[in-house]
């Protein structure tokens, strides 16, 4: 399975809460739902469908798996809801419990075992393991180089701080602009993979 990336991004690289205002407030973070008013059906939501068609599962951090676990199963009806219920789902988590695995088709990864699972997973054969938010998750994820696509949607705002899921090691990592498409609100949708050495 290919490990492919998808992130709403601010134009400085911010993926904190772009989805409510309650979404995820840590160190006062005050911008929650920023990427609405960008949002449009075609090309962005056309990205977001397109990287769903191709995903045979999903990957997610606690937070993450929290917030959509929220969400999605009370939206039951919708073909793309349906196919985010229905979709098999992985969680990274050291506190979260078997139990509270309350989303359909849920498997929980313990964190201390996450990445050499992960590993696994990604020697599968299939479609992709499509990761969505989780930015903790995803700066371990390009740390170790287990990204095989990023699927970026550039929203032209700057919010001054907030999560990344750019790794702050100093190592440089080269990547391929594969395509690219702009949409009527000004996002770039930008997919990229890692260069050939």
């Amino acid at each position: 399975m290919r490990i492919v990336i998808s992130e709403f991004m601010s134009l400085d690289g911010i993926v904190q809460a772009p989805g409510g205002p309650d979404e995820d407030t840590d160190v006062g973070f005050a911008h929650g739902g920023w990427s609405h008013p960008f949002f449009d059906p075609e090309v962005v939501g056309g990205a977001f469908d397109d990287a769903m068609s191709n995903a045979e599962a999903l990957l997610f951090g606690r937070r993450t798996w929290q917030t959509m676990a929220a969400a999605w199963p009370e939206r039951a009806g919708d073909p793309f809801a349906d196919r985010m219920n229905a979709i098999p789902k992985h969680v990274v988590s050291r506190t979260l419990h078997d139990d509270e695995l309350t989303w359909a088709n849920t498997t929980r990864i313990p964190g201390d075992n996450a990445l050499s699972r992960i590993r696994q997973l990604r020697r599968t054969a299939g479609g992709d393991l499509l990761v969505m938010g989780s930015p903790t998750l995803v700066r371990a994820l390009l740390r170790e180089g287990l990204v095989d696509e990023l699927r970026l949607m550039i929203m032209p705002v700057l919010l001054g701080g907030g999560k990344t899921i750019f790794p702050d090691d100093r190592a440089r990592r080269a990547l391929e602009l594969v395509s690219t498409a702009t949409s009527p609100t000004g996002v770039h949708v930008c997919t990229y993979r890692p260069a050939a050495k």
